[in-house]
């Protein structure tokens, strides 16, 4: 099983570096990494050339022109491109503890998308984190508490078992921040759907046309957490347009995008 990591960044390179050198420390690493770049400047490139030069794995920077929130868009051309059989998404705000990967990979089922959870860091704890380079590698679940993140209890490590088919039919709380695909299923359904432009719900949209595919969710909570830095809130100008085409796509059963990956491959 060959695994790509998709990171999705957008003019923010001292959190990619972070999120990067999280991945560095993967105690399974993944085939390559590429880098969905939503119109960053040269700053971010720079960035990415200098992690390439003595990164463990393969690192693609994968770029789009700066023309407003197209994270569908730049998701999709990077899936086209990557070469494992099975993807997994995060952001550049995102960082992962060691067992990310080999935790994605071990819970990687046949027929579904594996969708993990995500803890908050504050404000004053992100700064830190980025000021100070704060190693992922090293933190434990008992060492935080309510003033560095909003759920400590989340990166406990449990063995769900069954547990993890119970919301096998649900969409709700899938993000593209920790969200794991076959490709072959991404590719069935079109994969995201660029009819989608600003902030809102194109993850949520893409697990409903999955799961009308036949494509379940498995529940990665507890397994496989994503630590997302503190940042001021997105535009959320076409959240109400973006509402109602997914409430067209629960009503209308979609199962393909309109416009979507097939176009890059």
């Amino acid at each position: 099983m060959n695994t790509s990591l998709i990171i999705t960044t957008y003019n923010w390179p001292q959190a990619l570096a972070a999120v990067l050198a999280s991945v560095r420390h993967q105690k399974q690493l993944p085939l390559e990494i590429l880098i969905a770049d939503d119109g960053s400047s040269s700053d971010t490139r720079r960035k990415i050339a200098e992690f390439s030069e003595s990164f463990p794995c393969p690192l693609h920077h994968v770029w789009q022109e700066d023309n407003g929130f197209r994270a569908a868009a730049i998701r999709n051309k990077a899936a086209a491109e990557a070469k494992g059989d099975f993807l997994v998404f995060i952001d550049g705000d995102s960082l992962i503890r060691p067992d990310f990967i080999k935790n994605h990979q071990r819970l990687a089922t046949q027929g579904y998308f594996s969708a993990g959870n995500r803890v908050l860091l504050t404000r004053n704890f992100t700064q830190q984190v980025l000021s100070e380079n704060l190693s992922v590698e090293q933190w434990r679940p008992g060492e935080f508490h309510k003033q560095q993140i909003n759920r400590p209890w989340s990166l406990k490590a449990l063995p769900l078992g069954p547990l993890r088919l119970l919301n096998r039919n649900q969409w709700k709380g899938v993000k593209t921040c920790n969200l794991g695909i076959w490709k072959a299923d991404l590719v069935a359904v079109n994969g995201f759907d660029e009819s989608f432009v600003g902030w809102g719900y194109e993850d949520s949209e893409l697990a409903i046309r999955l799961l009308n595919k036949g494509v379940k969710h498995l529940d990665c909570r507890f397994a496989a957490t994503v630590m997302h830095l503190w940042h001021e809130e997105n535009d959320r100008t076409y959240e109400k347009e973006n509402l109602e085409m997914l409430n067209t796509a629960i009503l209308g059963n979609k199962t393909e995008a309109i416009t979507g990956i097939k176009q890059y491959l």
